[in-house]
């Protein structure tokens, strides 16, 4: 299973100043010393972390994938096509939110979703859609062109938090993973790439490690708050252990 480390809020803490520092670039290098398999990064229209130069930087100097989100807009796929990363995820996106709320609504949105996805994939980019664990979104995204799902993790993020990390999960939480279970099975029938991500870290991550076909994760926010004490490299390594464990026996 790969493992992708979301820099933003590298890029938020120096926007939060206007310094040229912290450097995304240098974030993704030490993520990459931690055990990270590949970079994303959210270029938002509001640019309210990640900027142009950003997204030019590590694709000029990253040794492994990048992949970048963004929303649906005209800007935002004209300039993916231009710069070229190696994967685009299109996700849904509001001005006012913090983070990203929900996944993209590809069952309304259909005829604009697959022009966005046909334009990418002409462009030689490979195409993602963030989506909800719907059985009518997954249908909705195996007819746009794109050849990967990100399942949306953040409902079950959310049910964890409130119901505590200690002992046995609770209904709601079980239920919401037996959800995103689900949605990745079919997704693989479809045949699918299957990834997930929003709202993961150390503690919630190990029920959902057992999801079928789920090839990549992208951790983003957590990790990075956890390097604010112990350094990025050796947070993503815990990551990256508890990721290989069940591999290990």
């Amino acid at each position: 299973m790969k493992l992708g480390i979301n820099i933003d809020h590298i890029a938020t803490l120096r926007q939060t100043r206007g310094t040229h520092y912290p450097e995304p670039l240098v974030g993704a290098h030490l993520a990459l010393d931690g055990g990270a398999d590949f970079i994303t990064v959210h270029l938002r229209e509001d640019r309210r972390h990640i900027q142009e130069e950003d997204v030019e930087a590590l694709l000029a100097e990253l040794p492994v994938k990048l992949n970048l989100e963004l929303a649906i807009t005209t800007e935002m796929v004209d300039y993916a096509c231009r710069v070229k990363p190696d994967e685009c995820c299109l996700v849904p996106e509001k001005r006012e939110e913090l983070t990203t709320e929900g996944g993209l609504d590809v069952v309304g949105q259909q005829i604009g979703v697959t022009e966005a996805v046909k334009r990418l994939t002409a462009a030689g980019i490979t195409v993602s859609l963030f989506i909800d664990p719907s059985p009518d979104q997954v249908a909705a995204a195996g007819q746009t062109g794109a050849t990967v799902v990100e399942l949306h993790t953040g409902q079950y993020a959310l049910l964890a938090e409130q119901h505590g990390f200690d002992g046995e999960l609770s209904v709601a939480t079980v239920a919401e993973r037996e959800r995103l279970f689900a949605a990745a099975t079919q997704a693989a029938e479809l045949g699918l790439k299957v990834n997930a991500g929003h709202g993961l870290h150390r503690q919630n991550l190990q029920p959902l490690l057992s999801m079928p076909a789920l090839d990549e994760l992208n951790i983003g926010h957590a990790v990075i708050s956890r390097a604010v004490f112990i350094g990025l490299p050796a947070a993503v390594a815990e990551l990256r252990q508890l990721i290989d464990k069940p591999a290990n026996g």
